[in-house]
């Protein structure tokens, strides 16, 4: 039996990463989104998307990946977040800014952790085997969101052993928890070669914009665009996403956004 991983898939860039990482390291992975009244609910669209594409017959890992989408859209009008429907504008601008606090959603990383956790426990339960439970957290968000912490990772972790029998049979995997966005971009680029998967292919099944259009297209304005095209800039690719008003601009705005940061 290969080793297990249950991981939080967001659709964002990280998440789709750590995913390519447990494949090449051998995991079987559960793999769940969560739809939580997001405004930028095509990353579900793009977590479906990439999920399908992995599990064409002709890449050969179909029966490593089960995905499932979780509602807690219900919860939606009782969030206080600029990321949730019926929030404030989602601000621009560089994510070393303090108005990226505003991008916080109420202990959204407890609410998944929380889910994951039991459904890792109830893996190593019927298959008697250890679990990892993975997430795509890393250095970039540490300032920002406090649930990306390892400081909240260890807090939440003991919670959960003192909470339920037999718990030390789920571990916790943050590959990326000390790395940022360019440290992940790379590793997937490793991931990619390992697997036999066309590097564009996967990443255009991502989604890191939080102000999207309504037709998918990503912004790059938004903080979490800024940071993404960072990423891209650094590797020196371009990013297979599409941009509104197209790559060469979206690429240009960021470069005077980190030329004003220096």
């Amino acid at each position: 039996m290969n080793k297990q991983a249950v991981l939080s898939l967001s659709g964002g860039m990280d998440s789709s990463t750590v995913l390519l990482r447990l494949l090449a390291d051998g995991y079987d992975v559960t793999a769940v989104s969560f739809d939580y009244g997001q405004k930028h609910r095509i990353e579900l669209e793009r977590a479906q998307e990439l999920v399908s594409y992995l599990c064409n017959d002709d890449i050969g890992i179909a029966n490593s990946i089960r995905y499932r989408q979780i509602k807690l859209d219900g919860l939606v009008d009782l969030l206080d977040s600029n990321l949730v429907e019926g929030g404030d504008e989602v601000p621009e601008g560089h994510y070393k800014e303090d108005n990226m606090k505003d991008t916080v959603v109420p202990n959204r990383n407890k609410i998944f952790s929380s889910i994951i956790q039991a459904i890792a426990l109830s893996i190593a339960n019927t298959k008697q085997c250890k679990v990892e439970v993975a997430m795509g957290i890393h250095a970039g968000d540490h300032d920002v969101y406090p649930d990306c912490r390892q400081e909240f990772r260890d807090a939440d972790y003991e919670a959960f052993k003192q909470g339920n029998w037999d718990a030390d049979q789920v571990s916790y995997a943050t590959p990326y928890l000390l790395g940022d966005k360019f440290d992940i971009l790379k590793d997937g680029e490793v991931c990619c070669k390992l697997l036999g998967l066309d590097f564009d292919e996967v990443y255009k099944r991502t989604n890191t914009s939080y102000k999207p259009t309504a037709e998918g297209l990503s912004d790059y304005k938004s903080a979490s665009s800024v940071e993404r095209i960072e990423a891209f800039l650094k590797l020196g690719k371009k990013d297979p996403v599409e941009y509104v008003d197209g790559w060469d601009t979206a690429k240009l705005h960021v470069e005077q956004i980190l030329a004003a940061h220096e």
